[in-house]
């Protein structure tokens, strides 16, 4: 099975295509609505949701460190400090159509 990989370039050429913009000023709103949906889950806040209807939501929250974790290669024990994780929950219609067999 062939994997298709899409870009930022992709997504403001489609949005482009579809709002008869530039394909530059497209560029520049697909550029600027991830710095944004990026900042809003890098803030302090230990939780951070991000909801978009009919798209999905993504969250960040934090982890417990973990003081006895072990390296799977040279079997190390090592300890993992608390930091935070990103989630990302898809909605309805996409986790609807997801599902569908292939």
């Amino acid at each position: 099975m062939e994997t298709i990989t899409y870009t930022k370039k992709d997504i403001a050429t489609k949005l482009a295509n579809r709002n008869n913009f530039s394909v530059k000023s497209a560029k520049d709103l697909v550029d600027d609505f991830f710095i944004i949906m990026r900042d809003f889950l890098m803030e302090d806040n230990p939780y951070t949701r991000i909801e978009i209807r009919n798209f999905g939501v993504f969250e960040s929250k934090p982890t417990k460190a973990k003081p006895r974790a072990r390296n799977p290669r040279t079997n190390e024990e090592i300890y993992v400090p608390a930091h935070k994780k990103t989630l990302f929950k898809p909605g309805k219609i996409l986790k609807s159509h997801l599902q569908k067999p292939l």
